[in-house]
């Protein structure tokens, strides 16, 4: 099971059911942020919906279909990051990820986001990571920025969030060019 230590204050680890209430609670404190960007967060109204959303991490994990991982700082929930469908015949992965509103701004996500495509590109030989994020999102793009993606295009209204659509920035890192990064 993936565990990655990243340094003494942030560490990786898989979701189990008994984290729900802190994923709950970490999700109530950063709802007006998380409701800017993210289309499932109204519809996240008590700790039975976390549970709901742990159990079919874990079931996606066990069918290798991809895996999600919370992050941990210095003991508390502070945001999640996993891997969507692996698309194994084409050999890439999206990444999603959000961070509770008082854990921003310290590196977390991007240290996180490096580990988890050292483990797709090099680990797991997949071929290609993909980043999406709405275009307004400075604070997600940044992320995908600064650990040297390409902006591959932007899909027009591909998302809906509880105030209208919004454009999705495509990045994306191929394994040849991850190797080069590093």
């Amino acid at each position: 099971m993936f565990h990655f230590v990243i340094d003494d204050e942030l560490v990786l680890k898989p979701l189990a059911v008994e984290q729900a209430r802190a994923l709950f609670t970490l999700v109530d404190q950063s709802r007006e942020r998380l409701r800017k960007w993210l289309p499932w967060v109204d519809s996240v109204t008590d700790v039975s919906h976390m549970t709901a959303f742990i159990k079919t991490a874990i079931r996606q994990g066990s069918d290798n279909g991809g895996f999600t991982a919370g992050l941990w700082v210095s003991g508390q929930m502070a945001g999640i990051i996993g891997f969507h469908e692996i698309d194994w015949h084409n050999r890439s992965v999206g990444i999603g990820y959000w961070l509770g509103e008082s854990f921003e701004g310290n590196g977390y996500m991007t240290s996180a986001c490096r580990v988890f495509i050292d483990h797709a590109l090099l680990e797991m030989d997949l071929n290609r990571v993909e980043i999406r994020c709405a275009t307004g999102n400075a604070s997600s793009r940044a992320i995908p920025k600064r650990l040297g993606f390409v902006l591959e295009g932007v899909i027009r209204e591909a998302e809906k969030l509880p105030y209208g659509y919004v454009n999705h920035a495509v990045y994306g890192m191929l394994r040849s060019e991850w190797k080069l990064l590093r």
